[in-house]
């Protein structure tokens, strides 16, 4: 049975591992235009250790040959027992009756049984012996006899078994020198010659030491006697006896290191005493406790052999019990075996239903990263479709023909078809919503009735882009963000709010960018004296601020829902802002700024930090003061900058007279917060927060080089203002814009940026005063001059009389 499961289980793992493959067509058509996605899984690679070893079984032994075989002869190792030594003789029995059926189930039992039993691997040639009515198998063929040394290990652990259990009986003390007891002598007698040899190699160097001794001695009688005067005669005997100082020193010091090692001796002498005192009790108590296990367990052998509530039974009755009982326990352990087996095979299943399932789970993925790329491609077909169907109906005008009515035939269909109501059971993957994440419209509701079927374009390019986006960047991006920890400026953070913040990320990281910028600004309270401050006394700023609040963000719903409270945190903030900043008070800019921040950080104080952040730190002085200087300046430094890298451009609105500062204005003022949509707006807030106003200027020059090709389509004034008022909402593809921008526009050192602001500011400044001299002198030349009255009027001192 065990043979044929898992004959089932291979069957089917190799029908599973043999799926039709795709066609190539449909690759190749899919590499044509965007990352190939395969169906195909890569093959696994060699697998692990079976939990089950297979079960190799020669043919003649399966099914009915199998059955056929005679049944194993019961061994007779029962037949003289011994009562005398009882436990001795149920041990002796016990091992006799496994041996037999190890001996003789090799060639009963179906090969492979018990080898899978305990999860060894076995052999091909032993585990399975041939049947002898197979032809070609000889005698040759068949199994080889135990090994002695598989007996003698037997044998061994029958005398511990014996010992251990019981250690009194006579067997166990009279039996004979085993092999181990051997090795141990035999190790004792190498210790102890080691022991001479280190000994025997002392004496050896104490020898050498005093050959040298010796040697040196001769050498200084050598010379002594060799001494041609007394004088030299002399001088050895002094060396001599300095010699002999020291000598005598030395032995001192030796004779008082023989006296600490001598108490240091008598001390480990006391300490080894008193550990043989203790060595003594613990023997003893040993002895003891093994006299007491040795007389409970012949009380447990009577009382298991003569029970107390029955009478005691005839040796033959006995004889019977035990073998009933012997015979118990051998199917007690057959069918743990069993049991074994059957987990060992259960875990095996196991394993391979839960590769089965991570191969089915893969395959589901793929296809699912299949259908949105497909949904993707439908998606820029569709939104091809609308594009050349509105150039078709740009350039045909409104002429009434057959062609121009069937054009608007389709744009109708066009705008009214939903891919949603194409399938209603469909599969969506990744669905648009509505409003994201922090209450923008996804797609602007375009108010002009001809720019219907641009909003429709630019839905789809949008779904496309989050299609292709989703599995590919958004879900690497929180992973690493994830894996950030504690954040610290560093290149690595640097590239990574570049690519943008996750949603769930963004309020934490956007946090601690403001800290970073106001941290020696910031005081705890702040905030709520500023509020109090103007609950008390009303700012002069405080009506603009009014008027403001409604004129936020109209495509917001946070902003437009007359419950929300949105409106009250952001009137609270600016009306702070005013107070903390009185030389700005408020400008116009400052609402939406501020509610971008309160939109991503839903906290009051931590937006007012973040407003701070942005105009009294990262943006220049006089950016939001009365005369916008900075503000001036910097449209200027952008005009210089579209001339060195976008020349074809400028010459190109040069042309027509455009004055690009009438749309980039803005972009500056409000950091872009009324221009795109709101998940690359918020991008843009990521680098720009940690990186400063150079983030401004890199995007202001990718969103004039992504459309560069349309604008110079146009050929019109007219309409490029047109194009120009709405035509950043028209950017979809984020990973483009922002590649434009850090990629495309390089270098771009801040230390040519400041230096453009200087030479402009000085330029604006001066022209500044040239305007307040003309303006002064115009006052003075009129207060010089007398009112006259025209003929034909009445002063106004007349008209009263």
């Amino acid at each position: 049975m065990l043979y044929w499961l898992q004959q089932l289980q291979m069957k089917r793992w190799e029908f599973h591992n043999s799926p039709p493959a795709p066609s190539a067509a449909a690759d190749a058509a899919l590499a044509e235009n965007g990352p190939a996605l395969r169906l195909e899984l890569e093959q696994e690679e060699a697998e692990l250790e079976e939990f089950l070893c297979p079960v190799k079984t020669p043919t003649g032994l399966v099914g009915v040959a199998a059955a056929l075989q005679p049944a194993p002869a019961m061994p007779l190792a029962l037949q003289n027992i011994s009562l005398k030594h009882l436990g001795t003789e149920i041990q002796n029995t016990m091992y006799n009756i496994r041996g037999n059926k190890q001996s003789q189930g090799t060639g009963h039992r179906p090969p492979g049984e018990d080898s899978p039993l305990i999860g060894e691997p076995q052999r091909e040639e032993q585990s399975s012996p041939p049947d002898p009515s197979t032809p070609g198998k000889g005698p040759s063929d068949s199994p080889k006899p135990t090994p002695k040394s598989s007996l003698t290990a037997n044998l061994i652990q029958k005398a511990k078994r014996q010992n251990n259990t019981f250690p009194l009986f006579a067997e166990g003390l009279t039996r004979n020198r085993t092999p181990q007891e051997k090795a141990l002598a035999l190790e004792q007698q190498v210790l102890m010659l080691t022991k001479e040899l280190k000994s025997q190699k002392e004496l050896v160097r104490i020898l050498h030491k005093a050959l040298e001794a010796a040697q040196q001695e001769k050498r200084a009688s050598s010379a002594y006697l060799a001494a041609a005067e007394d004088k030299d005669r002399l001088e050895l005997v002094r060396h001599k006896v300095r010699q002999i100082a020291e000598l005598g020193r030395h032995v001192e010091a030796l004779e008082q290191e023989r006296e600490s090692l001598t108490q240091t001796v008598s001390l480990l002498e006391q300490q080894v005493q008193e550990l043989e005192q203790h060595v003594q009790l613990l023997m003893e108590k040993n002895q003891a406790k093994q006299q007491v296990i040795c007389v409970l367990s012949e009380k447990v052998t009577q009382d298991f052999l003569h029970p107390p509530n029955q009478p005691p039974k005839p040796s033959d009755a006995a004889d019977r019990d035990f073998l009933s009982q012997q015979e118990k326990m051998e199917h007690l352990k057959d069918d743990m075996e069993a049991y074994r087996t059957q987990n060992h095979f259960l875990n095996s299943e196991i394993h391979q239903v839960t590769k089965i399932w991570r191969r089915v789970a893969e395959k589901e993925k793929a296809l699912l990263m299949k259908c949105a790329y497909l949904q993707a491609k439908n998606c820029q077909v569709e939104s091809k479709y609308l594009a050349g169907l509105r150039r078709l109906q740009e350039a045909m005008g409104n002429e009434a023909s057959e062609c121009a009515e069937l054009l608007r035939q389709l744009i109708q269909e066009a705008l009214q078809w939903e891919a949603s109501d194409a399938s209603a059971d469909g599969v969506e993957l990744s669905p648009i919503r509505e409003y994201d994440e922090y209450g923008f419209l996804t797609v602007p509701n375009y108010e002009v009735e001809d720019l219907k079927l641009l909003a429709k374009i630019q839905a789809l390019e949008v779904r496309s882009h989050h299609l292709l986006a989703h599995e590919a960047v958004e879900r690497p991006l929180r992973e690493r963000w994830a894996a950030l920890g504690e954040l610290a400026p560093s290149a690595e953070l640097k590239q990574l709010l570049r690519a943008g913040v996750s949603c769930e990320h963004r309020p934490r990281v956007w946090r601690w960018l403001v800290h970073l910028r106001v941290q020696h600004l910031q005081t705890p309270g702040r905030y709520q004296e500023l509020l109090s401050r103007g609950q008390a006394c009303k700012h002069p700023a405080a009506r603009q601020i009014e008027l403001d609040l409604n004129r936020t963000f109209p495509n917001n719903k946070h902003f437009t829902c007359p419950t929300s409270s949105f409106p009250d945190k952001l009137r609270r903030v600016l009306l702070a802002f005013s107070w903390q900043n009185p030389s700005i008070g408020y400008c116009q800019g400052l609402n939406r700024l501020a509610a971008i921040a309160l939109l991503v950080l839903d906290e009051e104080e931590s937006a007012f930090w973040c407003l701070v952040a942005i105009v009294e730190t990262i943006m220049p002085a006089d950016y939001y003061s009365k005369t916008l200087t900075a503000s001036q300046a910097d449209q200027r430094v952008l005009q210089d900058l579209l001339s060195e890298k976008l020349p074809r451009l400028m010459a190109h609105v040069g042309q027509h007279r455009v004055d690009l500062s009438f749309i980039t204005f803005n972009w500056f003022l409000v950091v872009f917060a009324d221009s795109l949509i709101s998940n690359i707006l918020l991008q843009v807030w990521d680098a720009f927060l940690y990186e400063g106003t150079k983030v401004l200027f890199r995007y202001a020059l990718a969103i004039f080089k992504y459309n560069e090709e349309e604008i110079l389509r146009l050929q019109d004034s007219l309409e490029i203002y047109q194009y120009l008022r709405f035509f950043t909402k028209t950017i979809c593809n984020s990973r483009k814009l922002r590649n434009i921008a850090f990629n495309d526009m390089n270098p771009f050192p801040m230390k040519q940026l400041q230096q453009l602001r200087t030479v402009h500011r000085e330029r604006l400044e001066a022209e500044l005063r040239e305007l307040e001299q003309l303006k002064a002198e115009y006052l003075e030349t009129r207060a010089s001059q007398d009112p006259v009255v025209p003929e034909g009027c009445t002063s106004e001192d007349e008209g009263e009389a």
